[in-house]
């Protein structure tokens, strides 16, 4: 009978803005550190040698050549350790994951590493009949295809989100992220890199905010409610139920993707949470803590209303998202899984936690978490999971 699947351990790398601390890193040096951080992780827990079927990586502009098994082989995981790499764009890494899950679901019930990664900084100039482009097309012709920040301005003006409450959503993601970042809340996932041992965007836009200039005549959108982008990498140890035995984890319940609007790309998480829902049968009021990959303030706050959920809920990147902490596309989705298990596993249970005593090291068991993305071309990606112990 097929088993189900476990998150037991989740590491990251800090995320690097790009062309700074991490620009000198290629996609295999970013992710080859995580693997092995998040495989020793998983075998400390289980208290056994883990042999790996598989390391499944997101990514969405990178040199090619499948990074997911470059990445297995600069990590040392040995040459019979085959690789798969995803393309969902920014859902990439969330999608990965859900493939390795997919798999031990299926009955293929050997552990898996899963995630994404990305590094900007040294991807491969693309051309088309020597013309450089920045990104391949979404749609076909006749489609609408904006870019995501054309879109993200689009849906700003569709939905009446002003430009204060876009200042404000990422004013509240850089204070949360600066305070989660003081307390320690970010040490036990990060695997340093290049002299990096944080998240280097924290703060940074936040005095500024009110002062900077629209980025379309006219418009609403900043620099500073608009993600940076980053290099990064980010993986979990995705292991069968019965093989995680007492280790605590986070049980994949359910998941789906979604197609969208492509004119309106940034909505697609919103569907993809309440399909997501709907597989695990709960509903946004059992979800102690969402993930949900904040690409632009106006993006960001759209799928919130759409969803029925407050701008600063508590339960919504509490330690900060995506505005402050910046957006490798391709890791952005495994980020929010990172994310989730370091809230709900690693720390304390969040505030309001039916059953959670104080001063327990985790949620309780049976505590719901959410993961999602938006996704260009318009998707969107999201997975419930459910705490362990």
């Amino acid at each position: 009978m097929p088993d189900e699947a476990v998150v037991i351990a989740a590491r990251r790398t800090p995320i690097g803005t790009r062309g700074r601390a991490l620009a000198a890193l290629n996609v295999e040096q970013l992710a080859a550190p995580v693997l092995r951080a998040a495989l020793a992780d998983a075998e400390a827990a289980v208290g056994r040698r883990l042999t790996v079927a598989d390391v499944v990586l997101g990514n969405c502009m990178g040199p090619g050549g499948n990074p997911a098994r470059v990445s297995a082989l600069a990590a040392g995981l040995g040459v019979e350790v085959p690789g798969a790499t995803v393309d969902r764009q920014c859902g990439s890494g969330l999608a990965a994951v859900l493939d390795a899950a997919t798999a031990i679901r299926a009955g293929d019930d050997r552990p898996r590493i899963a995630g994404g990664v990305e590094s900007p900084s040294t991807a491969p100039v693309r051309s088309l009949d020597g013309v450089p482009y920045e990104r391949a097309p979404f749609a076909p012709q006749g489609w609408p295809d904006p870019d995501m920040v054309r879109a993200a301005e689009d849906l700003a003006t569709a939905d009446g989100i002003s430009r204060e409450r876009q200042d404000a959503h990422a004013a509240r993601s850089h204070q949360r992220a600066r305070a989660a970042r003081d307390a320690g809340s970010f040490a036990e996932e990060l695997v340093p890199l290049a002299g990096l041992t944080a998240d280097d965007s924290i703060g940074v836009a936040e005095p500024l905010l009110s002062r900077l200039p629209v980025l379309f005549e006219g418009g609403t959108l900043t620099a500073g409610t608009a993600t940076r982008i980053s290099d990064g990498a980010a993986v979990v140890a995705v292991v069968p139920r019965r093989l995680a035995g007492q280790a605590p984890g986070l049980l994949l319940r359910g998941h789906a993707v979604v197609g969208c609007d492509p004119a309106l790309p940034g909505i697609g998480a919103a569907p993809a949470v309440r399909a997501a829902l709907d597989s695990a049968n709960a509903s946004l009021g059992d979800v102690a803590a969402f993930e949900i990959v904040e690409a632009f303030a106006a993006q960001s706050l759209a799928v919130l209303g759409r969803l029925g959920l407050d701008d600063d809920d508590p339960r919504v990147c509490a330690d900060g998202g995506a505005l402050a902490l910046g957006h490798p596309w391709g890791a952005s989705g495994a980020i929010s899984v990172v994310r989730l298990f370091g809230r709900l596993v690693r720390a304390g249970a969040p505030a309001g936690t039916p059953g959670a005593p104080a001063g327990t090291r985790g949620a309780p068991a049976g505590t719901l978490g959410v993961a999602a993305a938006s996704v260009g071309g318009g998707l969107g990606v999201a997975a419930v999971f459910e705490v362990i112990r």
